[in-house]
């Protein structure tokens, strides 16, 4: 299966893994900022930290694909294929 995108294009898994915990991160913090604010707004500032809740499990997931293309790569350059 050809690679369409570079290898100094691809997103390291580290980097997808990173986004992910980083993520968690900012779900958190939306999530205590939307405890401080209004009445009014409240309900919009948790449904935007419930969205950012939603990222990591992507983010993980892209990284876990990243992880094994870039294995397979190693696995070639190692053998010789």
């Amino acid at each position: 299966m050809p690679d369409f995108v570079p290898a100094k294009l691809r997103p390291r898994s580290v980097h997808l893994y990173t986004l992910s915990v980083g993520s968690i991160g900012l779900c958190i913090v939306l999530w205590i900022r939307a405890k401080t604010i209004g009445e009014d707004e409240r309900g919009n500032a948790e449904r935007r930290a419930l969205f950012v809740g939603l990222w990591p499990p992507m983010f993980w997931l892209m990284g876990d694909a990243a992880r094994r293309l870039e294995e397979k790569h190693d696995r070639r350059r190692w053998f010789g294929a």
